[in-house]
C-alpha cells in the first residue's frame, strides 16, 4: 500500500491488552469533523466495521473516494457536524496509521525493531479497541462522550464503550450487530482466513519480507465476505443472471457480472488492506462476547447503566439477524436501561447502514437530537 501521513496520538506508556501484553508506544490514528463546544460536552465518537477505517467523511487518502460514511456524518445530516464534534479512529490492529500488524515491532522497552509486527502481533479483543479509543478521547479533553456510534464490528465495539466505560457515555447507537459473533459468522471468518493462509504468497505471515502480499487469498476473503453483507434480493435486483459476456461456456474469464463484481471488490480491497490485519481483526470478533464474563447473563453487563441505548435492525440482514438486536434489547430491559430499538424494513443486507436508507438515518439523526437535548445540549 502506497505510504500515507495520518494524524495519530501516541502514548508512551502503551496499552495493556487482554491477552496479558502491553503495546509500547500505543499509536491510534483518527480523523475529525465538527467543532468541540466550550463545555466538551459535543463529541460523538463513530465506530468503524471490519473493512472500515477513520476517513469516513471525506475523500480517502488511498482510492480517492467519498468516505464510508459520507451521506450520514456532515453538515445537516443525521450526525450533524454543525451541531456535533465526531471523533473516528483506526482501530487498534488495523491498518491505517494505529498500532497493528503493518506498523513497526517493539521490544519490551518500546524500541522499533525495524520489522512490522507481522504474525508477532499480539492477539486482541473489542474491549483492547475500545481501550485505545478511550485513551484517545482522553488525550483530546473529552471527559465525557455524547454518544458512541457504530455499525456491525462498530456496533459491538459501541456495546463494549457502554459496557466497559458507562460513566463517559450519555448515549449508544449499536447498529446491525450483536453482543457475541455466532457460530455462523465464526465460519464464514474462518473460510477467509484459511483462503489467506492458502496463498503461496502468505509465506507464514513473513510477506512483508520481500514486498509481497498475499493478494489472491485477502481478494477471496473480501470476496466471501462480501457475499454475507448482501441480501439474495439485492444480488437479484443488482445482478440477476446476466451474463459478463464470457464468448462461451468456460472456467477462464467471467461469465456472470456478479462475478466480475465480486472480483472486482477483491482487487481493489487488496491495494487498501493488510492481511495480517484481516486475521487480526476477524478473530477479535469471533472472540467477542459480552456476557461471557458475567456466567452468560448479557444484562449483568448493562447492570446499573446510564446510558441511553439505541438498537437498529434491517429486516434483510441474514449476518446480524433483527433477532441478534432484540437479545441485546431484552438483557437491556432487564437491567432497567433506557433503550429503544427500531427495525428497518430494507432488501440491501447488512450492507444496508452504510447505503442510503432514509427511514435508518432519519432515525439516527433523531436519537442524536433527543440525545443532545437530554444532556443540555
Amino acid at each position: 500500500m502506497p505510504a500515507v501521513e495520518h494524524q495519530r496520538a501516541v502514548f508512551a506508556d502503551g496499552l495493556g491488552l487482554d491477552c496479558g501484553a502491553i503495546i509500547a508506544p500505543l499509536a491510534v490514528a483518527y480523523r475529525t469533523y465538527g467543532r468541540l463546544n466550550a463545555t466538551r460536552s459535543n463529541a460523538v465518537l463513530v465506530c468503524h466495521a471490519l473493512t472500515g477505517d477513520q476517513y469516513l467523511a471525506e475523500e480517502h487518502p488511498l482510492t480517492g473516494k467519498p468516505g464510508w460514511w459520507d451521506g450520514v456524518v456532515g453538515p445537516g445530516m443525521a450526525i450533524d457536524t454543525d451541531r456535533f464534534f465526531v471523533v473516528c479512529a483506526n482501530v487498534l490492529g488495523g491498518c491505517m496509521g494505529s498500532t497493528g500488524p503493518r506498523e513497526e515491532m517493539t521490544d519490551a522497552q518500546g524500541r522499533g525493531l525495524g520489522r512490522p509486527w507481522g504474525t508477532d502481533f499480539p492477539t486482541i479483543t473489542i474491549r483492547d479497541m475500545v481501550r485505545a479509543q478511550a485513551r484517545l478521547v482522553e488525550h483530546l479533553g473529552i471527559g465525557r462522550l455524547l454518544a458512541v456510534v457504530g455499525g456491525s464490528m462498530g456496533g459491538m465495539q459501541a456495546l463494549e464503550w457502554a459496557a466497559t466505560f458507562p460513566d463517559r457515555v450519555f448515549a449508544c447507537v449499536a447498529i446491525a450487530t450483536a453482543a457475541h459473533h455466532s457460530a455462523q459468522n465464526i465460519a464464514f471468518n474462518e473460510v477467509g482466513r484459511a483462503a489467506i493462509h492458502a496463498d503461496p504468497d502468505w509465506k507464514g505471515g513473513r510477506y512483508w519480507e520481500d514486498g509481497r502480499i498475499p493478494a489472491r487469498g485477502l481478494g477471496v476473503a473480501r470476496m466471501m465476505a462480501h457475499i454475507t453483507y448482501l441480501s439474495e434480493a439485492a444480488l437479484a435486483r443488482k445482478f440477476g443472471r446476466r451474463l459478463q459476456g464470457a464468448s462461451a461456456m468456460t472456467f477462464l474469464e467471467d461469465v456472470f457480472q456478479v462475478e466480475s463484481y465480486l472480483r472486482h471488490q477483491g482487487s481493489t480491497f487488496v491495494r487498501r488492506f493488510d492481511a495480517n490485519s484481516y486475521l487480526t481483526i476477524t478473530r477479535a470478533m469471533d472472540y467477542f462476547d459480552l456476557a461471557a464474563e458475567h456466567e452468560g447473563d448479557l444484562s449483568a453487563a448493562f447492570r446499573g447503566t446510564g446510558t441511553r441505548f439505541l438498537l437498529a435492525s434491517f429486516s434483510s440482514d441474514w449476518l446480524f439477524p433483527t433477532e441478534e438486536s432484540r437479545a441485546v434489547v431484552r438483557a437491556l430491559n432487564k437491567a432497567a436501561a433506557n433503550v429503544s430499538f427500531v427495525e428497518i424494513d430494507s432488501d440491501k443486507g447488512h450492507d444496508a447502514f452504510l447505503l442510503d436508507e432514509p427511514e435508518f438515518r432519519h432515525t439516527l439523526g433523531g436519537f442524536l437530537r433527543g440525545a443532545a437535548e437530554r444532556a443540555g445540549i
